[in-house]
């Protein structure tokens, strides 16, 4: 029943996810898609920019992918890298649990942290972990994220295979490849 559990919502996955002061969907997104799944996301052309369409008046980075996704070329990716991410969105840079983002301003938070350091910062929107996967399946949170994503084992297992055998090799899979990985 914890939200632990997998490589997914370990510390490290989510640190290296991240984009070092704040989260990113699409960052943890392709690492699932790529890591977990192995079906690594095409890369942007290079002609689209990170975010650029108009996103006045968007609060959150969902609102923002959302505005982003309005155009088709951008829409094309991101339908199937942010789902995944999203779902990974109720834990911040450092892997901690959250249920609401930070803001300035906000209903305020003080403390004293370990560092035995006063701090304060502010609360703002809660946090939305919900989606849709490509092919319709939608999930509230992580833990449901993880029960659809399991239910391809054959897939899961391949990828692992192949993530193991580029470990142990240190050469990407080839094409000559594909039967002992099949065969594993």
């Amino acid at each position: 029943g914890s939200r632990r559990g997998g490589v997914m919502t370990q510390a490290s996955v989510l640190k290296v996810t991240a984009n070092g002061t704040t989260t990113s969907p699409v960052k943890r997104g392709a690492w699932v898609m790529n890591r977990i799944i192995g079906r690594p996301p095409p890369p942007a052309p290079p002609s689209v920019p990170a975010v650029e369409p108009d996103i006045r008046g968007a609060t959150t980075i969902r609102e923002q992918l959302a505005k982003h996704r309005t155009q088709e070329s951008c829409n094309a990716c991101h339908r199937l890298i942010d789902p995944a991410g999203f779902a990974l969105e109720n834990f911040d840079v450092m892997g901690g649990w959250r249920t609401r983002y930070r803001a300035s301003g906000g209903d305020p938070v003080k403390g004293i942290g370990h560092n035995g350091n006063f701090f304060h910062f502010g609360l703002g929107p809660d946090v939305d972990a919900s989606g849709e996967l490509p092919d319709g399946r939608s999930f509230q949170d992580v833990r449901e994220l993880k029960r659809l994503l399991v239910s391809d084992r054959e897939q899961l297992a391949r990828n692992l295979v192949r993530q193991m055998v580029v470990y142990a090799t240190g050469a990407p899979v080839g094409f000559a490849d594909r039967a002992a990985i099949e065969e594993i």
